[in-house]
């Protein structure tokens, strides 16, 4: 089998998505194996590195031309090498850490015209299990793998093998659709991102149960929020389900809800009705589609955004990088203009999040949500564990909630965390480290161990 494993190197160092990608292809039997990056010269110390695990060519595009390329572009680069490999199958991580898009795979997919496969859980060439279950796999096929493994160390014996460098001239690479400009989507700006921080008030963890009792009847006796309208509209979006229509009636006068669930049915329909701005829930299902979409539209796509304004006419989309901890301010160049947009999944009125400081009381801490009649969620830590169901997960890669009450036990407060949580009326948290990161986005902080509780 003729496998090509696309990888990310940033700042020195394998995206580790696509460090299990790449694991993935050095587990199966017989497969020739190239592996596959777009960069600078910076990046060619850790090819070097991966050239001696067992695999058969090692190439990385390597050109000015290819400088400043948004996901669309990127995704054209590496389909333009790719074409000419026939390979059977195209193995990339699910997202890198620095950008969080999760678009080349699917892009890819489209332009190279093969099936598509994302989420992978459990890896086999033929049947892989994903976050949206079991599924078949039609050869040739594009997968994006969850982080399931651990790369293999090089053997002690293995030597290094030269890695071939790349210019736009030898892939046949139109440069209109390379690097800045072929790139649709433009940032703006960016500044730290400090969304959701709170004037949090320590208090004993005897009190805890009253405060929780205060704070539902709070949540309770508030009016019910209402959709905020910015100050100037575009005069209509549509929205891809009903999910996303909440946050598009946010920044337009009309929302035209599309029901369609196929991205070439959505692609025609915009290419006959020519609409300004398509919106998508960041869900797993609109991650995988909106790429599709923006692929055959070649159009720009803003993924996981968090805050959406306009002039009337352009859109500005602000989104969570680097890991959470700075915020962009990205305009789309072309139209339609795309945004994938967080929106608040249904929560109970009272949650309970746990966190990694908290992995030995799993038990407790449900049993202490059931009695409020609440439910639990998990920090990534937990999940990349295997300690809790992808389902539960709660941050940037997981989901956002806003319920009554978000009781945070034992997390640290990580940007990727947080992001998720700002729209609870309530945060209480609870971790033994007076300094830990979360107490600045709580509003009631308890200094104590789960253990005392």
């Amino acid at each position: 089998m003729k496998i090509i494993v696309c990888v990310k190197i940033f700042q020195g160092e394998l995206n580790p998505f696509d460090a299990c990608a790449l694991e993935c292809a050095l587990s199966t039997p017989d497969a020739d194996i190239t592996v596959l990056t777009m960069g600078p010269e910076s990046a060619l110390d850790e090819m070097k590195r991966l050239s001696r695990l067992d695999v058969n060519r090692l190439v990385m595009l390597c050109d000015s031309r290819f400088a400043g390329a948004d996901t669309l572009a990127t995704s054209y680069a590496l389909s333009c090498f790719i074409k000419k490999e026939n390979p059977d199958l195209v193995l990339c991580g699910r997202q890198s850490i620095d950008g969080d898009t999760a678009q080349v795979g699917p892009g890819l997919s489209q332009m190279l015209g093969y099936s598509l496969v994302t989420n992978v859980t459990e890896y086999a060439a033929d049947k892989c299990k994903t976050r949206f279950g079991n599924e078949e796999v039609t050869l040739p096929c594009v997968m994006t793998i969850e982080r399931i493994n651990t790369l293999r160390f090089p053997s002690i014996r293995s030597k290094a093998k030269d890695v071939e460098i790349l210019t736009s001239d030898d892939i046949g690479a139109d440069i209109e659709r390379c690097g800045l400009k072929g790139s649709p989507t433009r940032v703006m700006k960016t500044f730290e991102s400090q969304r959701g921080m709170r004037k949090c008030k320590f208090i004993d963890k005897s009190e805890l149960d009253a405060t929780i009792k205060k704070s539902l009847v709070e949540a309770k006796e508030s009016e019910e929020k209402q959709v905020l309208k910015s100050d100037v509209l575009l005069p209509s979006v549509w929205a891809i389900g009903e999910t996303v229509a909440k946050r598009a009636a946010e920044i337009a006068e009309n929302v035209t809800v599309i029901t369609s669930e196929s991205p070439l049915e959505i692609a025609e329909l915009a290419k006959k009705e020519k609409p300004n701005v398509i919106l998508w829930n960041a869900d797993l299902w609109g991650r995988k589609n909106a790429p599709i979409t923006a692929a055959i539209l070649q159009t720009g796509l803003c993924a996981d955004c968090t805050h959406l304004e306009t002039d009337g006419e352009n859109l500005f989309m602000y989104r969570p990088a680097r890991g959470g901890n700075i915020t962009a301010k990205i305009k789309c160049l072309t139209k339609p203009q795309m945004a994938t947009v967080r929106c608040e999944e249904k929560s109970e009125d009272i949650l309970f999040g746990i966190g990694k400081g908290a992995k030995e009381c799993i038990d407790k801490i449900e049993q202490l949500a059931k009695k409020y009649g609440g439910e639990t969620g998990a920090s990534r830590t937990m999940v990349d564990s295997g300690l809790a169901p992808y389902e539960k997960q709660i941050g940037l890669t997981g989901k956002t909630v806003s319920p009554s009450v978000y009781v945070a036990i034992g997390i640290s407060g990580a940007v990727q965390h947080t992001c998720a949580i700002e729209n609870a009326k309530t945060v209480i948290a609870v971790n033994p480290d007076k300094d830990a990161r979360i107490f600045d986005y709580a509003d009631y902080g308890i200094i104590c161990s789960v253990e005392e509780l």
